[in-house]
């Protein structure tokens, strides 16, 4: 498996998602990782004009997020973080940025203008890395972050108001960028998709994991102790279980 030198790069070491999202929460699950949830608590008030494109409103809300995770665990945390992962998806039509519906209504205005239509899928994602702590007693170094961005390119059918209202009834529009799920019910409603399907459900897992693998460099090596852990899983390394939910209530 080409991935599994990323894998074995991280054991024993803390990853930590931050986000609330199950569907980002399923996809980086299919690596194998071992890694906690800690939803973000950026509030994402950012002004989507005071950015020159939508990607660099999304790539700033990942960063914040996965931020605001990585230095609230190394303050209040007996374990200091090394990778965490934030991420931001949106979707763009004619020039116009589609977050989350706000009501029934917003998810029906939101459907109708994408119906018979072209539209971008963005998502951002942002990677902090905690560099191993110094001297004892001196401050902690600050993280670094890299960050990237994947578009898809998804069409809609033209779609009746009537199968749009049906669609919202269903509930399904009301946590989603735009106003659909491209892996639920909401891909009746889509013609094609160009680009990457898992960055337009929500995280782009191909280009992360190539992305996290530049980032950590050739010098990165696995702790001794948990190499062995699970030493049963073969020559693919071990089979870690479900991501662990942690939503940093005391942190």
């Amino acid at each position: 498996m080409a991935l599994t030198p990323v894998l074995r790069r991280l054991r024993g070491r803390r990853v930590v998602l931050a986000s609330a999202s199950p569907r980002r929460r399923e996809i980086l699950g299919y690596t194998g990782l071992r890694f906690e949830v800690v939803p973000s608590r950026f509030p994402e008030t950012l002004d989507p004009a005071a950015f020159a494109t939508p990607h660099g409103y999304a790539a700033e809300n990942a960063r914040r997020k996965a931020l605001e995770v990585a230095l609230r665990l190394r303050e209040k945390d007996q374990r200091t973080p090394d990778v965490v992962i934030g991420a931001d998806t949106v979707v763009v039509v004619a020039g116009q940025i589609l977050e989350k519906p706000r009501d029934k209504e917003d998810a029906f205005r939101m459907l109708r203008r994408l119906s018979g239509r072209e539209h971008s899928v963005i998502t951002a994602v942002a990677i902090v890395l905690f560099s191993p702590p110094g001297d004892p007693g001196a401050p902690p170094p600050d993280p670094e972050v890299t960050s990237f961005h994947e578009e898809t390119r998804v069409t809609f059918s033209a779609l009746t108001d009537e199968l749009l209202r049906d669609y919202v009834d269903s509930g399904e529009p009301m946590d989603k960028a735009g106003g659909y799920a491209l892996q639920a019910l909401g891909a009746m409603l889509v013609e094609r998709a160009e680009g990457d399907f898992l960055g337009a459900v929500g995280f782009p897992l191909n280009r992360f994991c190539r992305e996290l693998q530049a980032a950590l460099g050739p010098g990165v090596t696995s702790a001794p102790a948990a190499a062995e852990e699970g030493g049963a899983g073969g020559a693919d390394g071990p089979r870690p279980p479900p991501a662990t939910e942690n939503p940093g209530i005391d942190l």
